[in-house]
């Protein structure tokens, strides 16, 4: 177990928590994610029109994929730019793989 803001190799955690304000809009978003995937589900068990399930499948997808941006440009501005600031220019490289991750 390493000790320095990390449990163990796989878990990172962030140097600057989240703001109250910022954690509670991000739980938000995914109560809300969550909610669309439970009517999905509901849809399924009510033997909906797969064009109509189709189009909550896309909605959900947009939900979180802006779900990821939002993370992501929390990262640029906290995560990346402090260990830009250590020294660290690895980050951007590492930033580039998330962006692509994301689409």
């Amino acid at each position: 177990m390493n000790n320095d803001n990390k449990v163990c190799d796989c878990c990172h955690y962030k140097n600057t928590p989240r703001d109250e304000e910022t954690l509670r809009q991000l739980h938000n978003r995914l109560n809300r994610i969550i909610g669309q995937l439970g009517g999905i589900k509901n849809m399924l068990d009510e033997n909906r029109y797969c064009g109509d399930i189709l189009t909550q499948v896309s909605a959900v997808e947009s939900a979180l994929q802006n779900f990821g941006y939002i993370i992501l440009q929390n990262h640029m501005a906290t995560c990346v730019v402090e260990e830009i600031q250590k020294g660290n220019t690895e980050i951007l490289d590492e930033a580039v793989e998330l962006i692509k991750k994301l689409k």
